[in-house]
């Protein structure tokens, strides 16, 4: 497995590398963004770890020329800890997003989950607590009890499920459920959407809280 490593910092792409270096593993480091395309295209990586400022433009740039090349897992790695930051990577088509300083435990943690999904081991099967959600043939259950869902419930429990234990931002929530629909999207939509779903999920009669609501911040799943 190559993994491209893009980032100005040679002392910090060198530890990336170490803290992930594993048997079967390769590194391609680079230090710009001529030099990343330079390497992408002498051997494609299948995996990129992306730094968004790097001395000879963005590495929004390079990511919006690598998701013309291909469709490889990509993480962005950067000091910019600005919400409208983490939403722009994920709309060019980041799959994941750290800001630094950063722990290489989670560092490593995220990768190993990048690698799954991009190698096709990631399931569409979802089960935890009695849920069983099969998102391939797009049957949802509780306890064997069917559950249906609008096709936004079910985006929006893709999104919580893939990312459990990890808080997801409602901007980040807004722009993956309603991006490229062009129309004008009420702030409190994403509120009505959670509740919806929440009320079709949770049993009342133990009270289980699936969605946990972070305060001043968005929501996420609640890890078992």
């Amino acid at each position: 497995m190559l993994i491209q490593i893009v980032e100005d910092d040679r002392a910090l792409s060198e530890g990336i590398a170490l803290a992930l270096k594993e048997p079967g593993m390769e590194f391609v480091q680079s230090t710009s963004v001529r030099t990343a395309k330079e390497a992408f295209e002498k051997r494609m990586p299948m995996l990129l770890i992306l730094d968004v400022n790097l001395p000879d433009g963005s590495g929004y740039d390079y990511l919006r020329w690598v998701r013309e090349q291909a469709q490889i897992p990509v993480l962005i790695l950067t000091a910019n800890d600005m919400e409208m930051d983490e939403v722009m990577g994920l709309t060019l088509g980041a799959d994941d997003y750290m800001t630094k300083p950063f722990s290489l435990a989670v560092l490593r943690a995220r990768i190993k989950a990048l690698i799954r999904r991009g190698s096709g081991k990631a399931s569409d099967v979802f089960e935890e607590g009695g849920f069983h959600f099969d998102f391939e043939r797009l049957i949802f259950t509780r306890d064997g009890r069917e559950i249906s869902l609008s096709v936004n419930e079910q985006r929006l429990l893709r999104l919580l499920t893939e990312n459990r234990g990890r808080v997801l931002t409602r901007s980040v929530l807004v722009d993956r459920l309603w991006s490229g629909g062009g129309e004008y999207v009420d702030e409190n939509a994403l509120s009505v959407t959670v509740n919806r779903l929440r009320s079709k999920l949770e049993d009342r009669k133990d009270a289980y809280s699936c969605i946990r609501t972070v305060y001043g911040q968005g929501y996420m799943w609640k890890k078992e």
